[in-house]
């Protein structure tokens, strides 16, 4: 890990250099005289920028430097070179996110504002401060943007490997998956990194007073238009996966009212067994007053006889509790699904909206290229805000959601602990505050996860869950093809598919895969 002296020694460097282009951009202008709070407000934002990405790539130096260390400590364990790049880039990106989240939805929204009142006021000064600041911007946009375009690229890479290694399965659709998912925001983010590339070089030109400064933001604004456009389209298709996924389940309609019948054969199959254990004990009573050669035989069959018609009973009646408590299992569930899948249209039409209105923000930056770069009229200035006011919505909605769950993990680890599996200890209010800021981690043992073990208990075959009924089963398979975990996902045949469910070998990997489906569209 780096010392405290070289920590120092990168703040030190930073800010020599940001006073140094300080002073570059004050003798290039010329003029001290703008407004004093706008620039100091831009500085400010430029500086809070710089001093937060150094610290978020030493924190992960630091933390690359502390897995190389422990890998090499532990031969056995050692990861090879390209999961452990790629584990130190998801971290980098990961430390680089809040940073990119402030640009987002603060930083460029103000420029915005700022750039617009320069273009009205005609205030040289300003324009020149404004576009310092949006090049800091596009600049730290630009450094997640790529991170995560390598990360989502290299796990494109491993993921089809993967699916090509498990030809069939669970394993193999859910790598399939992950491939193609990695792979679209693969591009994605390649295109998004040619954006900021655009946007950089069109504050650059407004710094410099080039001649082609039009051009510049013509050619950001069609790239930002396009980009806008492009993320805006995807969030519309997973937007109707997740809605196709809903009224899948939906179909499959309330258990209660399914598995009534089923649930009144077992009732009637309990109600006979009781009256069977009646009748044994009411001819047990009349053997036991019988008088005469043979009452002791009579009265030690009788008495068998209600023992088994006893043991039978409570056999029915706990069968039909069982049967009722697989309903509810069930019935639960299957809410849980169909609110997870109307969350995530929800969050796709706010992100999806917000990435079209910055789209239409791109198109008015194209056709306003003439006079000044982004949002440089009210309309676009609108656009802009209104869009990084949605995108940054969703982006905190999420991480408020994840910071609960991992402090519920932690800070009650029985809420969600495995059935049978003693909890761990549960943690201090202060240590659990502190887990749910660590945003870089998943949380591994949430609701998701314990209600993906409800399902494949309820769908399993008869070597795991031997008590669940034959119609619960397939009820429960059900869902797990309208979860589109089925035989057709897993290229596998309906028998073969079933055989799957009936290895306790394929249990933790069916687990992680109902857990994925019940989170994506």
């Amino acid at each position: 890990m780096s010392t405290p002296i070289h920590r120092t020694s990168t703040r030190q460097s930073a800010a020599v250099l940001a006073s140094a282009r300080r002073r570059e951009e004050g003798s290039r202008t010329g003029s001290t005289s703008a407004r004093p709070t706008e620039r100091a407000l831009l500085e400010m934002q430029s500086r809070a920028g710089n001093r937060a990405t150094t610290a978020m790539v030493q924190r992960a130096r630091d933390a690359g430097r502390g897995n190389a260390a422990a890998n090499g400590a532990s031969p056995q364990a050692k990861k090879n070179y390209r999961d452990r790049i790629a584990a130190l880039l998801d971290r980098f990106k990961k430390n680089l996110e809040p940073v990119d989240t402030f640009v987002k939805g603060f930083q460029t929204p103000t420029n915005a504002a700022f750039t617009q009142q320069a273009a009205v006021a005609a205030n040289e000064s300003l324009k020149h401060s404004t576009a310092a600041s949006g090049t800091s911007a596009a600049s730290g946009n630009l450094l997640t943007e790529a991170a995560g375009t390598v990360v989502n690229g290299m796990d494109a890479y491993k993921n089809m490997k993967d699916a090509r290694k498990h030809e069939t399965g669970a394993d193999h659709h859910r790598a399939n998956r992950k491939a193609k998912t990695k792979g679209v925001d693969t591009v994605v983010g390649a295109a998004g990194s040619g954006s900021y590339s655009a946007a950089i070089a069109k504050e650059v030109t407004k710094i410099q007073k080039a001649a082609d400064a039009a051009v510049a933001s013509e050619a950001s604004g069609i790239a930002g238009a396009s980009v806008g456009t492009v993320k805006g389209i995807r969030s519309a298709f997973r937007i109707g996966r997740a809605a196709g996924k809903y009224q899948q389940i939906k179909k499959l309609g309330d258990p209660h009212l399914v598995q009534a019948g089923a649930l009144a054969r077992l009732n009637e199959s309990r109600e006979q067994a009781d009256w069977a254990a009646a009748q044994a004990y009411v001819a047990l009573d009349s053997y036991w007053k019988h008088e005469g050669p043979g009452r002791l035989e009579l009265v030690s069959e009788a008495i068998d006889a209600a023992w088994e018609a006893m043991a039978e009973a409570r056999d029915a009646g706990e069968t039909l509790q069982r049967a009722e408590n697989d309903v509810e299992k069930l019935s639960t569930v299957q809410q849980y699904a169909k609110k997870k899948q109307l969350t995530k249209i929800g969050k796709e039409a706010a992100g999806g909206g917000g990435e079209s209105v910055k789209a239409a923000a791109g198109v008015v930056t194209a056709v306003a290229a003439g006079t000044v770069g982004l949002a440089s009229n009210p309309v676009g200035w609108g656009l802009a805000g209104a869009g990084a006011g949605l995108v940054l919505g969703v982006t905190l909605y999420k991480a408020l959601r994840a910071a609960t769950k991992r402090y519920e993990e932690v800070h009650h680890p029985e809420r969600w602990a495995p059935q049978g599996e003693t909890p761990a200890e549960a943690a201090s209010r202060t240590q659990s505050l502190k887990h749910a800021l660590k945003f870089w981690k998943k949380v591994s043992k949430g609701e998701r996860q314990a209600m993906a073990r409800e399902i494949y208990a309820l769908a399993a075959g008869p070597d795991i869950s031997g008590h669940t009924t034959a119609e619960m089963r397939e009820s429960a398979r059900s869902l797990l093809i309208a979860l589109k975990s089925g035989p057709a996902q897993h290229k596998l045949e309906p028998d073969a598919w079933a055989e799957t469910l009936n290895d306790p070998a394929k249990t933790s990997g069916w687990i992680a895969e109902i857990a994925e489906q019940l989170a994506s569209g």
